[in-house]
């Protein structure tokens, strides 16, 4: 880990495109201010973990509807067409459970 001292207004360049620069020192808080570019997401570590975490959750978790298509013609053995009017109820869901 490098270990740089700074004094308010001060900089730090990471690469090219990132400059973090010391806002304002008040006790034991120091407020940062990083200009980056929008393809680089910047996060406080805490918003991060969240982040992975529920990225990994959404990956174990299988989708609604996740037969669909020739999965589902095979699974039941005959295509099944359901109406747009259909996916907007509140019932969808229960059908596509009865379905698979």
């Amino acid at each position: 880990m490098l270990v740089l001292s700074r004094h308010r207004d001060e900089s730090i360049m990471i690469g090219d495109d990132v400059v973090v620069t010391i806002v304002d020192i008040r006790g034991d808080k120091v407020r940062l201010g990083i200009a980056a570019p929008q393809h680089i997401p910047v996060h406080r570590q805490e918003v991060y973990e969240a982040i992975k975490r529920e990225n990994e959750r959404a990956k174990k978790t299988r989708p609604v509807g996740y037969k669909t298509g020739i999965a589902r013609e095979r699974a039941c053995g005959q295509p099944r067409i359901i109406s747009h009017r259909w996916r907007k109820s509140a019932l969808f869901p229960r059908l596509l459970e009865w379905i698979d």
